[in-house]
Formats: structure tokens, C-alpha cells, sequence
């Protein structure tokens, strides 16, 4: 076995690759991104929650305040996915990324996110109208 630069694990997509889709993915829709770049829903969603969570080992969890929640269409398969952003003054940023869109999944934010900074939190911004 050989450790290579370019690629994390078993992934498919280099990690330069991951890394452009992810910036596009800022951009445009991760079904757009799919389409532009001739890839699959999938690999923009890979490339996105790497991103996420190199923010989580660089970045700091203090001084969320306002949460917001929303889903996203995912691939055929997969149905939607929740993303959660941080929408405070001076920080705007995707957090977490969970895989359906059920109150369960909404719940699992706030387990991740743990008792005190759930505490912290001065409204949740929701358009999960049903969950």
C-alpha cells in the first residue's frame, strides 16, 4: 500500500477534483455542478461534506447563534438531504449535512453540535415545514 497525494482513501475523485466541485458548488446547484462537470449528484455531494469537514479540523464551533436548516434535493436514489448553515453576522457557512430529510436527521444536528452550544443558540431558522 501506497499513501498518494492526490487521493484520500478509496475515494474515486482526486482531491483536487473534490476540491473544484465543491468551490462550484457554491455557485450553482449540486445537480448543476453534476451536469456541467459530467458527474454524478453523488460526487458533488462527496466533494461538499469534505469540504465541511476540513472546516470542522480548521475551524471552531463557538459563537453559533443562528442556525439554519433547509433540504436539498439529492441524487435519484438518495431522496433529499438536510444541510444546516450558520447564518450569524461576520460568519455565514455550511455546518453539517445529514442524509434525509426527517426530524430525526435535524435532531442528529443537535446532538452533534452538543448540549452547551445547542444552549447557546438564539433561534433555528427552518424550512423543513413538515419534519
Amino acid at each position: 500500500m501506497e499513501a498518494l497525494p492526490w487521493a484520500e482513501g478509496k475515494h474515486q475523485l482526486t482531491t483536487t477534483y473534490a476540491w473544484f466541485l465543491a468551490a462550484w458548488a457554491k455557485r450553482l446547484s449540486w445537480t448543476g455542478v453534476a451536469e456541467v462537470f459530467h458527474t454524478t449528484w453523488d460526487h458533488v455531494f462527496q466533494s461538499v461534506a469534505m469540504a465541511v469537514r476540513w472546516g470542522w479540523r480548521i475551524g471552531t464551533l463557538t459563537g453559533i447563534t443562528r442556525p439554519a436548516s433547509t433540504s436539498s434535493p439529492a441524487g435519484a436514489d438518495t431522496g433529499t438531504s438536510t444541510l444546516v448553515y450558520q447564518l450569524d453576522p461576520g460568519c455565514r457557512r455550511l455546518l453539517w449535512i445529514g442524509p434525509d430529510r426527517k426530524a430525526r436527521t435535524l435532531l442528529s444536528f443537535f446532538r452533534w453540535l452538543g448540549p452547551r452550544r445547542t444552549a447557546a443558540l438564539r433561534f433555528v431558522c427552518s424550512d423543513m415545514w413538515k419534519p
